[in-house]
């Protein structure tokens, strides 16, 4: 394989000319150019990536915090956020923390020895003091899950508003009963579900029952499961539930139907996030759509931006409420 040595002297100029080719400088003539261009052509030369990026104090990488890699909601993020990197010529690395501090702070170091350039944090339960330290020095972007107020750029969708809009759903369709499945009250998109499941109950004049309200740690398909039993168990049982992942729905659906019970005749269920699986199920899943592909591509495009010196506002996406036979029979 030939080096930058053997490209200039068949070119007849000098390594630095070639290096200045190579990095895109404009001081060089365009005669010499393409003589330095011929030249590589010819002698097929590849320059180092890992020494141009040495040189130029970046790694080309950015690093995807995610709590755990089995939640398929992150499958489209992922896959969103790949494509823009790769076409801006940047690769990624996916680190499960398991929302342990830990393994963020082992990534968090690839950061700080310029190992990596950035970082896009899918973690509800990142340590957000150290995101907010990191951030002053190096270009983090929150995406899906972030903390307001803590001046990070975030790319989301209005949960509030989204949950607020399904539960309006099941109220239009003669639901006064309706459980809320939710996620712990730690996270901010947790917290704000609520807020919208009370809001729309409020609006027509229906108690909130904290009885009806149900708590997970996790947003598993057996956690859904194991919060439908405690509702099945309930002597005023409710007529529809609101989970706010489509993992807890799915499973509160298997639940259900085990019961010996109907979806949604005898309790409709809605779910949120507009995963693959949601209308793979029978019957099929009603749920909120989060924009999850763009969601994915806009939060590398801010990142690309940050680690480029550029100034970045935050992003609200919009929804949809998708209906499907969970609520419509």
């Amino acid at each position: 394989m030939a080096n930058i040595q053997q490209v200039a002297k068949h070119a007849g100029v000098s390594v630095a000319t070639v290096s200045r080719v190579l990095n895109g400088h404009d001081k060089v003539t365009a005669k010499t150019k393409l003589k330095v261009e011929e030249a590589i052509q010819y002698l097929n030369y590849e320059p180092s990536m890992l020494g141009r990026n040495l040189r130029n104090s970046e790694s080309r990488i950015v690093l995807i915090l995610i709590p755990t890699i089995s939640n398929p909601f992150y499958f489209e993020i992922i896959k969103g956020i790949e494509n823009m990197a790769l076409s801006q010529n940047y690769s990624i690395l996916l680190c499960e923390t398991d929302s342990k501090p830990e393994k963020e702070e082992i990534y968090f170091d690839l950061v700080r020895k310029k190992m990596a350039d950035g970082i896009i944090s899918m973690d509800p339960a990142v340590n957000v003091e150290t995101l907010k330290e990191l951030a002053e020095h190096y270009a983090i972007i929150q995406c899906s899950e972030y903390g307001g107020g803590i001046g990070i750029p975030y790319v989301t969708i209005d949960s509030e508003e989204a949950s607020y809009r399904a539960v309006k759903h099941l109220i239009q369709i003669g639901h006064k009963k309706i459980a809320l499945m939710n996620s712990d009250e730690k996270f901010l998109y947790a917290r704000e579900r609520r807020m919208g499941y009370e809001r729309a109950l409020r609006e027509h004049d229906i108690p909130v029952n904290g009885d009806y309200i149900f708590y997970t740690h996790e947003l598993g398909f057996e956690q859904g499961q194991m919060a439908m039993k405690k509702i099945l168990r309930l002597e005023d049982r409710p007529t529809a539930v609101f989970a706010v992942s489509d993992l807890l729905a799915i499973g509160a659906l298997k639940e259900i139907t085990a019961a010996g019970l109907h979806v949604p005749n005898d309790v409709a269920v809605v779910g949120f996030d507009k995963i693959d699986f949601s209308n793979m199920t029978n019957p099929a899943l009603t749920t909120v759509a989060q924009p999850m592909y763009k969601m994915g591509t806009v939060a590398a495009r801010m990142l690309i931006e940050k680690i480029q010196g550029k100034t970045v506002d935050s992003v609200v996406l919009g929804h949809e409420l998708v209906i499907r036979e969970s609520t419509t029979g």
